[in-house]
């Protein structure tokens, strides 16, 4: 009997998460294609690309905007990587792109927070724990970006891992099984764009860019939709754990659940109204949104697996500007209190204006980003 029900409930393990594994494969056939795709649209292509990337300012707007848009950094993140991974973007201009990407991906929690703008105390809580990712993220960029810019740290070791992988040489590519099963499906997809719809040159790179894109969107949301359903099925036992564990516990807890469901920002919201009825207060929700923080940059690792050793430094940077965030802002007990604190002036500041919130969402993630991103180069 005891071996019938440990068999039933495994083969229902096996269905629950199934589909994941199926759809995280179908987007690294994603990945890969989007790769391919800039590879085929040439060296204008790429030149237009790294003009871009040139100003890091402009280049951090533009990874913000862009995961603004698509509403995830995971899709801003692993396109950065298809792009570095096929050679029209570099390293270097990829790094601010990538923590910009990282400030984008917050927005989602704050929108959730103003949701609860009809009652004034629990928009306040609400506003606060939204707005906590934010400034973490902001806090980090403002700080690591300069750093990065001045001394090329987080480049300098991510290069080093990811040679230590793939080898000293940049031009030596690891042959793993994936991306040997990847391959004729890639080809398969790259055939329909030329040999079935006739597309050639740089009308097919284009093709295949809006095709992989598209696979990369599908799958990405079927699978936060599969585990977000899963996750809510285990709200109770979730915050359980959060109330009773340690703050390291917290934080691995934070990053293997978004790492589950692929996306910072379900782990994030999730935390919104359990803030706004008072359950958790913002020193338990901070170290979760550390966890989120560091278990998103997985998506991207993933992504590198069907790329190069460029490919995987960047990915590799992602992660370590979220550690590197980590140990400035969450370890020395000092600055931990920063982030908190304004986070909690700013609920505040709702509680008595509501209005403010509105204008901070807006200012900090559509208006400075347009400005900088699409009216500021259009006119320079």
């Amino acid at each position: 009997m005891n071996s019938s029900k440990s068999k039933s409930k495994i083969l229902s393990v096996l269905f629950k998460y199934l589909p994941v594994v199926i759809l995280l494969f179908i987007f690294l056939v994603g990945i890969k294609s989007l790769s391919g795709s800039f590879k085929m649209l040439g060296a204008g292509f790429a030149e237009g690309l790294l003009t871009t990337a040139s100003n890091p300012f402009i280049a951090l707007m533009s990874g913000m905007l862009a995961t603004v848009l698509v509403q995830s950094s995971s899709v801003t993140t692993s396109i950065i990587v298809g792009m570095v991974s096929s050679g029209t973007l570099n390293v270097a201009g990829a790094v601010p792109m990538i923590m910009g990407a990282n400030l984008g991906t917050s927005i989602t929690n704050t929108l959730v927070s103003l949701g609860f703008v009809g009652d004034k105390k629990d928009f306040s809580r609400a506003f606060a724990a939204g707005s906590i990712h934010d400034i973490f993220n902001i806090l980090s960029v403002a700080l690591i970006l300069p750093l990065e810019l001045a001394t090329g740290i987080l480049s300098k070791i991510a290069s080093s891992m990811s040679a230590m992988i793939y080898g000293s040489s940049s031009n030596l590519h690891f042959k793993s099984p994936l991306k040997t099963a990847i391959k004729p499906f890639y080809n398969a997809l790259k055939s329909l764009v030329v040999d079935i719809f006739g597309f050639q040159g740089t009308s097919a790179g284009i093709a295949l860019c809006i095709l992989s894109i598209g696979i990369i969107l599908i799958t990405l949301g079927m699978i936060v939709k599969i585990t977000k359903k899963i996750v809510e099925e285990s709200k109770s036992d979730i915050l359980e754990n959060l109330l009773s564990k340690s703050t390291s516990f917290t934080i691995f807890f934070g990053a293997v659940l978004t790492f589950a469901v692929q996306s910072s920002s379900i782990t994030t919201s999730l935390l919104v109204p359990i803030a706004a009825a008072g359950i958790l207060s913002l020193e338990n929700i901070f170290p979760i949104t550390i966890g989120a923080n560091i278990g998103t940059t997985t998506t991207a690792l993933l992504a590198s697996l069907t790329g190069n050793v460029h490919g995987l430094t960047i990915a590799l940077v992602h992660f370590l500007f979220n550690i590197l965030g980590m140990l400035i802002w969450f370890i020395p007990a000092p600055t931990r209190k920063i982030p908190v604190k304004l986070a909690s002036w700013l609920g505040k500041k709702c509680e008595t204006k509501r209005r403010v919130g509105f204008i901070y969402a807006f200012s900090v993630f559509f208006f400075i980003p347009i400005i900088f991103a699409v009216i500021f180069p259009y006119f320079s």
